[in-house]
């Protein structure tokens, strides 16, 4: 459990990396949040969270209330998320989190990186299947009893916990996301960040060569400016 949690908070710190993509990431989770359910925290458990990982990245006050303004502004009215799903060299997996007010555009940029590193953009549903949708918490360990908490969330749709140094990572099924949320903070238990992810099933190894290609496409992705995430198949380097 640990080297998973361990994993994913190395990937996550990669992500936050870059201060500037960073903020217009979170940035576009609020306008989607607020869309969704509105733009007040407490009855947006959405929204809450994304707020406490603008808060964790250190960014500025004034810089989630004007993403929250935004949101009911005209030029957001077309803003929506975007999955796109396809085939990388070497039959690796992988999929797209977009967030855009242009999906011919998106959707035209992303095939062109599949194109040029000799992938394929595929159909929707192609991919999807291959991963499980998950959401995250971490919290401070402050001498909580791990099995004992496991036990109590397993009804609010806890699938599993692990530790790592002071923190404790929490998993469950994406759609359960706001009951788990809830429930730690009906609990006063501090989160300290959440995300959802997708994670493969099976991963998929590869020499060191073809990772390097497989790689390319992934930072090439990942680099574009409405794009959120990107997820693959392709097993971690050990």
């Amino acid at each position: 459990m640990g080297r998973a949690f361990e994993f994913r908070k190395a990937r996550k710190m990669k992500r936050w990396s870059n201060m500037a993509k960073t903020f217009t990431r979170i940035g576009r989770e609020i306008i989607i949040a607020v869309k969704e359910s509105g733009p007040d925290p407490s009855s947006n458990s959405k929204l809450r969270a994304v707020i406490q990982n603008a808060k964790t990245v250190n960014m500025p006050k004034e810089n989630i209330d004007r993403a929250i303004k935004k949101a009911s502004e005209n030029s957001t009215e077309n803003f929506k998320e975007v999955l796109l799903e396809g085939y990388a060299p070497h039959g690796i997996a992988i999929i797209v989190e977009a967030a855009t007010d242009n999906n011919n555009r998106t959707v035209a940029n992303i095939r062109s990186y599949f194109n040029k590193c000799e992938g394929n953009l595929a159909t929707s549903g192609s991919v999807d299947f291959l991963f499980s949708h998950l959401c995250f918490f971490q919290i401070k360990d402050k001498g909580i009893n791990i099995e004992e908490l496991e036990l109590d969330l397993i009804d609010f749709g806890v699938i599993e916990l692990s530790h790592l140094e002071n923190e404790i990572s929490i998993t469950g099924k994406f759609e359960d996301f706001g009951s788990i949320q809830k429930e730690l903070e009906r609990r006063k238990i501090e989160i300290l960040s959440s995300e959802f992810e997708r994670e493969a099933m099976v991963f998929k190894d590869l020499s060191s060569e073809d990772r390097l290609k497989v790689n390319k496409l992934i930072n090439m992705i990942d680099e574009d400016q409405d794009v959120q995430n990107v997820y693959s198949n392709m097993k971690a380097n050990n």
